[in-house]
Order: structure tokens, then sequence, then C-alpha cells
């Protein structure tokens, strides 16, 4: 199955009218997966045939009127992602905690994969990971900023606090799909920083189109659906997924007396 994950921050004026109609499509071409439709935009990933998803970004496309098309990130899986359809209607496309924060209006710079290399290695450059730790724990770049957050939610927080002390450093962030960090720029903008770069297309775009021999990527990527991660080359990682807490667990988590499949494992017992 083809699988497309894509975002785009935009006015959207009645959501609840673009989440039924979108519902009626997916199900209509067979498809599987989640979109999420805000006040703020859209935000999905959809697996199935890949013309099939063609038809349903570019109903996306028109409907909405967008000046640029939408360019998902694009992979494959052998077995369903996704175990249904739904389109579901959010305050907020990714959940920040702060509706008022709209990326589409004033973010951060886009930087490519060749320009993130570059970026990164620059000892001045606070390189910040702004996905949850567990995400963290999985792979990350070198010498990243771990939040230490569990939700997105928590964003916020640690901001405000680098904001106390950081404000005349230069911010590198980077999320999975790059909706995360894209919206946490934003963000920064308003906390004052004033140099802020995201990555474009986030990890998942920096693996596709970084050579083997230019990738700095430590470990795997962290994704959310039934392959729990992807490793540098976008094949399905050595991660297990607890049915209880939702986290990553490694062979030696399965090992554990404090793992029982489906019950409980040595991070939520």
């Amino acid at each position: 199955m083809k699988v497309a994950a894509f975002y785009r921050f935009l006015d959207i004026r009645e959501p609840a009218t673009i989440r039924d109609e979108l519902q009626a499509l997916c199900d209509e071409q067979g498809l599987l997966g989640t979109i999420l439709v805000a006040a703020e935009g859209l935000n999905g990933t959809i697996a199935g045939a890949g013309e099939s998803i063609q038809t349903v970004l570019a109903w996306i496309e028109q409907k909405l009127a967008l000046d640029q098309a939408i360019h998902p990130h694009w992979t494959e899986s052998s077995t369903a992602p996704f175990r249904r359809m739904r389109v579901r209607l959010k305050d907020e496309i990714v959940t920040l905690g702060r509706p008022d924060i709209l990326p589409h209006e004033k973010t951060g710079k886009h930087v490519s994969p060749e320009e993130w290399n570059q970026l990164i290695e620059d000892p001045n450059v606070l390189v910040i990971d702004t996905r949850n730790h567990y995400e963290v724990e999985v792979g990350t770049f070198p010498y990243a900023l771990d939040p230490g957050t569990d939700s997105f939610r928590q964003f916020p927080d640690f901001a405000m606090q680098l904001a106390e002390t950081s404000k005349d450093r230069p911010l590198a962030m980077f999320c999975t799909g790059g909706i995360r960090c894209e919206k946490a720029t934003a963000l920064m903008l308003e906390l004052g920083f004033n140099e802020v770069y995201h990555l474009q297309g986030g990890i998942l775009n920096y693996l596709t189109e970084m050579p083997a021999t230019e990738n700095r990527w430590e470990g795997e990527c962290f994704v959310f659906d039934t392959r729990v991660a992807v490793d540098r080359d976008l094949a399905e990682g050595r991660y297990v997924q607890c049915h209880a807490c939702r986290r990553p667990l490694t062979t030696e988590d399965l090992r554990s007396p404090d793992y029982r499949e489906g019950v409980f494992c040595p991070h939520c017992i």
C-alpha cells in the first residue's frame, strides 16, 4: 500500500463541512488512515492505492483553493498501517494548546536537508527536537536538545524557560514530518527569538533525500502507525508498541519480567 503523510496550515472557514465531505470521499476511494481538520488547516496520513490518494489530494487542493500543490511524504507498507478511515474535527491540527499561534501567518525559515547539515554543525545553533521524549529515545540528531515532553501541549512551558536564557541564539528545530516544528517556530518567534529555522519535511524527508554518507541521523524514527519506527532507509524498524501506554519497546523491553503483551510494559507497569 502507498502511504502519504501531509499537512497544510491555512484558514478553513467551515471545517465541519470539509470534514464530512472528506470522510465521504476517502471512504469512496477505499482509503485508511486519519485526517484532522481544524480552522487552522489539515493534517493527515492516509494509505491505499496511489491513484486514490492522489484523487483526495487533488480534491483538497481544488476545494480549498490552495495556491501551491500538496507534496506529501510517500512511503510504502506491505500491510495496512491503519485499521479504518477517520476524518476528525479538532481545535488544532497539532495540539500545542495555543490555537492563536498561526504558522501560515508567521513561521520560521524552512531549511532543506542539505542546508540542515551545515546549520546543525554550527556550535552556536541550538538544535531542538520538538517531539515527545519517547520518540527522542528511539532516535534523534547529534547534540539535539530534548525538551522532555510527554505531549506537544507541554512544549510552550519548555519554550518559555528557554526564552529566559537563550533568545540571542539561532534555533534549528525539527520533528517527524515538519508540522510540529513549524508550529513551534511560530511560537518561538512570538517569544522573541529572531533567528528560527525548521527542517523542511521533517525527519522523514531528510531520510529520503540525504545520501547515506552525509546522513547525520542516529537511531530510528518513531512513526504513528503500525510500523512503530523506521530505520535510516525508511524500512520498518526493530521496535514494537505497548498496547497499554503506546510507548515503543526494544528487544530488551520485551524480555523484561515487567512486560506482558497487551497488558503492560516496563515503562507503564
